[in-house]
């Protein structure tokens, strides 16, 4: 079982010269402990390295100042965070939309909200920046901790960061999806790490960091389903193979108390069971999410996706050998997140993060086990694996916690430099950023055309106070919704019964859609063009 591993440790001291030299000098033991203690703090290791890295390629060579907030879902979230703190309550009907006012409406991500929403109010779009680059790095880091808790090898840690990071960056945006990675990676790595007998300590951890997750994101499913993974792993291991019951019983206990206590936990939420059967409904909805971008399959024939294949391909092979090495969860956990990755190009992410340092534990236990070798390729690859551990045992008596703050620094710094602050927010290359200061004189009642990938910015630049004809909430507009808007905006027949039930007084299209020169053709004014988008007015706004 991979928590029950333990990393070697290599070392070209012995362990009873350091006892004989530290008897031998007691003052300058602890001068050498000391001197050791300060060098932990101020000398990172390879996790905070990379997630350094991480941040910096993000903030840099990614362009995260822009690219985070390419999609417009970030405007609504930031809103609704802000409504919260300013009112102090939850939004139970639609405040955003002319066509489905005053309905029902789950806020589901409301604690994401509210989180970038401080964040905005402290920096505008720089906090919102600033907190997405924090937490990127923060799943760097724990994705190392998670390989070292796998019994992952150093070497092919660092090696497996590229495809991790060509891989995470397909969703590198100011979503709350982001915050729920972190998590998952926090719940895996502690499956990994569990003790022996379970407290009500930990219960009440289990429960409370599920409730925190429940009220952040829409996977925290996760949590119970991590949890069972393992019970499972352990109520099977001793009816397959020849290992002692008692303990491996106990151990599926754990992991059953574990799993009651976060689905227990996860009902800690303003919603209560509703929140689950909401998330159940939506993700059930095949024909809704067929028509949902994120939800489709991932187009591996795309420039760049070789690392992206190679991450899956290492995934796939990390579970095969689990399996083989009597280690169900992880076969199980492999198998469940693959398929979602497959299906879905949202998953994939989640997959690389979570999957990469299980394949690593279990290629690192396959290596050191690999029997039949010839004898100079067997001696080659131990020398290897020992150099890969004396790495690992020298990275282990570092952390560097005391340059997280300076790391931090540099990156508000980084977010005020001329070149990079006036690129911060929502790209006017992809959004109708000068646009809106002409849709700003528009009547207040005016009942404006725009495209989902529109309607979270509209949100966001007009704080709510115009209302959107869609906008990026697909489990709130639903299906019919959703079959009527692409009937209207790629010119189906029907369409103008369209625009004439929802009674549109103006348009803000981007100038390649079709629909409007279909609206011109058809007596529409224009109003306002620039290179991104052209605003219209009907005629029966005049």
């Amino acid at each position: 079982m991979v928590q029950e591993r333990r990393e070697k440790v290599s070392s070209a001291v012995q362990p009873g010269e350091i006892r004989l030299a530290a008897e031998a000098s007691p003052v300058s033991g602890a001068r050498a402990r000391a001197r050791r203690g300060v060098s932990a703090w101020l000398v990172p290791d390879i996790a905070l390295l990379t997630a350094a890295f991480s941040l910096f390629f993000c903030l840099f060579l990614f362009e995260a100042p822009w690219k985070l907030f390419r999609d417009s879902d970030t405007g609504w979230h930031i809103v609704t965070g802000e409504r919260i703190l300013a009112t102090g309550e939850l939004p139970r009907n639609d405040p955003y939309s002319f066509t489905r006012a005053g309905e029902p409406w789950f806020a589901w991500e409301w604690g994401a909200d509210v989180i970038m929403g401080l964040a905005h109010r402290a920096g505008g779009p720089r906090g919102v920046a600033l907190l997405y680059l924090t937490a990127i790095a923060a799943c760097t880091w724990l994705w190392f901790r998670l390989h070292w808790a796998a019994g992952g090898d150093f070497l092919l840690a660092c090696a497996m960061a590229a495809p991790l990071l060509s891989t995470v960056n397909l969703h590198w945006l100011a979503r709350p999806h982001v915050l729920s990675w972190v998590l998952a990676l926090a719940a895996l790595w502690y499956a990994e790490r569990v003790p022996a007998r379970f407290a009500w300590r930990q219960a009440l951890g289990i429960a409370l960091a599920t409730a925190i997750w429940a009220n952040v994101h829409g996977s925290f499913f996760f949590a119970p389903a991590i949890a069972m993974a393992y019970a499972a792993h352990h109520s099977l291991r001793p009816l397959i193979w020849d290992l002692d019951r008692s303990t491996e019983w106990a151990r599926a206990r754990w992991f059953a108390l574990a799993a009651l206590a976060s689905a227990l936990g996860s009902l800690i939420n303003p919603y209560g069971w509703q929140l689950h059967a909401h998330v159940a409904r939506y993700l059930a909805g095949g024909e809704l999410l067929a028509r949902v971008g994120e939800f489709q399959s991932f187009n591996f024939h795309a420039e760049g996706s070789a690392q992206i294949l190679v991450g899956l391909g290492l995934a796939a092979i990390g579970g095969v050998l689990a399996l083989g090495q009597k280690n169900i969860a992880h076969c199980l956990l492999t198998a469940a997140l693959l398929a979602m990755a497959l299906r879905s190009a949202r998953a994939l992410p989640v997959s690389a993060l979570l999957l990469l340092p299980l394949a690593n534990g279990a290629i690192t236990e396959a290596l050191g086990g690999w029997r039949g070798l010839r004898p100079g390729l067997r001696r080659r690859l131990d020398a290897v694996l020992r150099y890969s551990a004396n790495l690992r045992t020298l990275d282990r008596g570092f952390h560097g916690a005391a340059l997280v703050p300076v790391l931090l620094l540099l990156a508000v710094v980084a977010l005020r430099i001329p070149g990079l602050a006036k690129t911060v927010g929502f790209p006017q290359d992809q959004f109708p950023v000068l646009a809106a200061a002409h849709v700003e004189r528009l009547p207040a009642a005016a009942r404006l055309l725009a495209p989902d990938m529109y309607g979270g910015y509209l949100i966001y630049r007009f704080q709510g106070a115009r209302k959107v004809f869609f906008d990026g909430r697909s489990d709130f507009y639903g299906i019919g919704f959703m079959k009527d808007y692409i009937k209207l905006v790629q010119v189906r027949p029907g369409w103008q019964e369209q625009m004439k039930r929802f009674g549109f007084t103006h348009a803000l299209l981007p100038n390649e859609y079709s629909l409007l020169a279909a609206l011109e053709q058809a007596g529409w004014r224009r109003m306002h063009r620039d290179k991104v988008a052209t605003l219209l007015e009907g005629p029966s706004a005049n």
